[in-house]
């Protein structure tokens, strides 16, 4: 498998769509919000990039779950290896394309993870408690390497429940083996926020806050959009009258760009942890990305055949 992966507005799909179009490939996503239907503009699914030369290149994982779920990496891990399964059974090439760093470590590790179902009475439990005695309970049960799951009161919750039911999954890994070949796209943080500053200017252009009130129309609460986080968190509070237009724009960019360099610090600790990646600068045009890609993947190929 060819894996793609970087931070957000960096140039990773019309790159993996490129190298999938000279390879014979198909795309799989790895982006854990682009599984959602109906979160297309802020999701930034670009589906118009698939088609190049006259075709359509396939992709999956895109629009596999309903707006208003919760979809997690467990759910994520099972349906990428039947997919994967399948584009090789077809005799196509499986190019890993994405950003979120703990669903492309989750299938290249090969986590062995079990299904936590919801404890309604345990979670009455931890209603009884406040915010900082949950945060304390968590610390008790796991290092807190991020502040995601403290921030936000219901993912503090499920955080707990998961970790009370199997709090060694994410340290047990299954049988699934396959050979891959990591290039990271690699941005300078200056402009890599011009870029995030340009393109959610054009989103916002294609009718992005309209999508927003459209699945607030079918009924998704503020609390469900504000799960989302981003684009669907910062345009609620903007239509719920808690930020004004231009306040909403300017926090979303700032939101941007520190997810963005959380998603690099994410990357960065996959190569200290000794994933080999070959690293892509942004700036390179898309060709001269695609030589690369293909010659490192040729020469990657033919390094397999001989083991």
């Amino acid at each position: 498998m060819l894996c793609i992966v970087g931070p957000t507005a960096c140039g990773k799909t019309k790159l993996a769509v490129n190298v999938a179009e000279k390879l014979d490939g198909e795309i799989l996503s790895a982006d854990s919000r682009q599984v959602y239907r109906d979160m297309t503009i802020g999701t930034g699914k670009d589906l118009g990039d698939y088609h190049i030369n006259g075709k359509t290149i396939p992709a999956h994982l895109i629009d596999i779950a309903n707006a208003g779920e919760q979809y997690n990496v467990f759910l994520y891990q099972q349906d990428f290896y039947r997919v994967y399964d399948n584009v090789l059974q077809r005799g196509k090439l499986p190019v890993c394309c994405g950003g979120s760093g703990m669903y492309v470590e989750a299938i290249l590790k090969a986590y062995r993870l079990d299904y936590v179902p919801e404890n309604k009475n345990f979670r009455l439990e931890l209603e009884q408690k406040s915010h900082e005695e949950l945060v304390a309970m968590l610390s008790e049960m796991k290092v807190l390497h991020n502040v995601s799951d403290t921030k936000d009161r219901q993912r503090l919750v499920r955080a707990i429940e998961i970790a009370c039911h199997s709090p060694q999954d994410m340290n047990n890994y299954a049988t699934y083996n396959f050979d891959y070949q990591i290039f990271y796209i690699n941005a300078d943080r200056e402009q890599l926020r011009k870029k995030i500053a340009a393109r959610l200017k054009e989103r916002f252009g294609q009718g992005m806050i309209e999508e927003v009130q459209n699945l607030i129309n079918r009924g998704l609460t503020m609390e469900q959009l504000k799960y989302y986080g981003l684009e669907y968190k910062f345009i609620a509070q903007y239509l719920n009258h808690e930020l004004s237009l231009d306040d909403m724009k300017e926090k979303l960019c700032i939101a941007i760009g520190q997810f963005a360099k959380r998603q690099q610090t994410w990357f960065n600790r996959m190569k200290k942890q000794g994933f080999d990646m070959i690293e892509i600068d942004m700036d390179m045009s898309l060709a001269e990305k695609t030589d690369v890609v293909i010659s490192q993947w040729q020469q990657f190929c033919h390094t397999c055949l001989d083991k």
